[in-house]
């Protein structure tokens, strides 16, 4: 399987979805479209905050990948931000990993 690895701010939210948001297209882009097992894992293990609009900035990048045939992994998630994702229905969009 082929993974590019994003790291996610520790408080990922209005300051900071922007900047997240363009490192983890670009590193889409890395994966070629149509990849069959490409994927983009987002390291969340130094982050400890993380807001609506931080939700949206992974929505949108499942979204992406989804278009391109890919999916996106959660590692590291605390396990705060793991009952965030169960509590907003948004975990079953993502492969989440310890």
């Amino acid at each position: 399987m082929i993974e590019t690895v994003v790291t996610a701010p520790v408080n990922l939210g209005a300051e900071t979805r922007v900047g997240f948001r363009e490192n983890a297209l670009a590193a889409l882009e890395q994966l070629e479209e149509g990849e069959t097992g490409g994927r983009i894992v987002v390291d969340l293990s130094a982050t400890r905050h993380i807001d609506s609009a931080g939700l949206g900035a992974l929505v949108m990048l499942q979204l992406r990948a989804a278009d391109r045939k890919q999916s996106v992994c959660l590692r590291g998630a605390s396990q705060e931000i793991r009952f965030l994702l169960e509590m907003t229905r948004l975990a079953a969009r993502f492969v989440i990993e310890p």
